[in-house]
């Protein structure tokens, strides 16, 4: 199990707060590593932090951060590099949909705020990320939870879809452009999660049926059930893996 061993890297994970992005965090502490989580109220992402502390000290440092302010993603970098010494792996787990209806029904202000934290956001944490491991010069890993609805559309989420699929594409385009720094860049496309974020799908039981029995699984995933493959293309196993786009959907896109 060396392979998926994380000591003494440090990991800096976005969305950390609760659902995949803690749970993402605490499978990093548990394979060794340090954790850099951030959310944009600290009183939200503080005590997990704590809680990481009380069971691994030391290990977990909380940051305040919009995840679509360049600034803040900056800052992540130089609190990281300032508390631990070195950043060798970003996730880029934050997210944002303040419109869930038909695509055409979208309003200008929401094409903002989603690409401002969707895409915008994930590439100035991977530019400064990239920086830093380059200068470091001992490689890393960028990981982009994108979601299944960059491969196919999901439901009432037109424009979120839009900007996962821009993420996607940013992952393939960036493993290209980073492959000979070391540095892998792969994105995770999970499929419906039961977490705070998702609750307009899963609160409503009609939609909630209709995906559940699309969904060969039965069910939906819970957060941790992400955090494995997020575990693996962070780990020195993933080290000849780059560009790819990871499904933890159950089977939902076959569908």
């Amino acid at each position: 199990m060396t392979k998926f061993d994380l000591s003494e890297k440090v990991a800096i994970v976005t969305g950390a707060s609760r659902g995949i992005g803690e749970a993402i965090a605490r499978a990093y502490v548990q394979a060794g590593a340090s954790v850099v989580i951030s959310s944009r109220k600290m009183e939200n992402v503080g005590p997990v932090a704590e809680a990481i502390n009380a069971e691994h000290p030391g290990q977990a440092l909380a940051v305040a951060a919009h995840a679509g302010q360049r600034a803040d993603t900056q800052a992540l970098i130089e609190q990281a590099v300032a508390h631990f010494g070195r950043v060798d792996i970003a996730v880029n787990n934050a997210g944002t949909n303040p419109h869930f209806g038909p695509l055409l029904t979208a309003e200008e202000s929401h094409w903002d705020k989603i690409f401002e934290v969707n895409v915008k956001g994930y590439f100035w944490l991977c530019q400064a990320a990239a920086r830093q491991m380059q200068a470091q010069g001992t490689g890393g890993k960028l990981i982009n939870v994108a979601s299944i609805a960059g491969l196919s559309p999901g439901p009432m989420m037109g424009v979120y879809s839009v900007s996962k699929a821009a993420v996607i594409m940013m992952t393939k385009a960036l493993a290209v452009e980073l492959g000979p720094n070391n540095i892998q860049v792969n994105a995770i496309a999970p499929g419906f999660v039961k977490t705070k974020f998702s609750r307009a799908l899963w609160d409503n039981p009609v939609l909630y049926a209709s995906l559940v029995e699309r969904t060969p699984a039965g069910r939906m995933a819970e957060p941790e059930e992400v955090a494995g493959i997020a575990l693996y293309l962070a780990s020195p196993a993933a080290d000849f893996t780059t560009g790819g786009v990871f499904t933890v959907d159950g089977g939902y896109i076959l569908s």
